[in-house]
């Protein structure tokens, strides 16, 4: 009797777990993540396109991404990450820098040799780094997409100045990914 009783309750779990697996990939094919999947990681050239279906307030929807992130050869320390997420025809991101800059010196960014943008402020500082927030107009996002590198002038804390460069290798594709996934 107790082993009916026992293959009657696998049956059971069985059958919830099925039910729970329908449930989960119909919810994820509303947000319209190819195949029905919860997350998605891609990789264009240098950059990553992540994107994660999220549930807010019972409310299906999607958080995509591109990024990328650089960290030093040796001691496999980050020295600084990107994240943009367009929204309409502005791109909006945040640069992640390491401790130790002059803040009150702000970041300016150029792409290529090309014109060098208004310098930026940092946000605030958190243990994962300092925070600048970044928006690109439609403009600069097409020099963007044309682009080979978007470089990166800090000066440290002691005044030395550093020159970083993101490079755009795979930028058209991945901006142009995310942009679909979110859609």
């Amino acid at each position: 009797m107790k082993r009916k009783n026992l293959g009657r309750s696998l049956l059971l779990v069985a059958a919830a777990l099925l039910v729970m697996g329908f449930a989960i990939s119909a919810f994820a094919e509303e947000t319209g993540l190819p195949g029905g999947a919860t997350s998605l990681r891609e990789g264009h050239g240098d950059w990553t396109v992540s994107c994660n279906v999220t549930t807010q307030n019972g409310a299906a929807g999607k958080a995509c991404s591109l990024s990328q992130e650089q960290a030093d050869g040796q001691s496999r320390q980050r020295i600084l990450a990107v994240e943009f997420r367009p929204n309409g025809d502005v791109l909006q991101g945040t640069l992640v820098l390491p401790f130790g800059l002059a803040l009150d010196q702000g970041v300016i960014l150029q792409i290529d040799e090309g014109v060098v943008l208004p310098p930026l402020r940092f946000r605030t500082c958190l243990p994962g780094g300092c925070i600048v927030d970044l928006s690109f107009d439609g403009e600069t996002v097409a020099a963007l997409r044309k682009g080979t590198s978007l470089k990166v002038r800090v000066v440290a804390d002691g005044g030395k100045e550093s020159n970083l460069g993101l490079s755009l290798k795979g930028f058209p594709s991945a901006l142009d990914r995310t942009a679909a996934l979110l859609q």
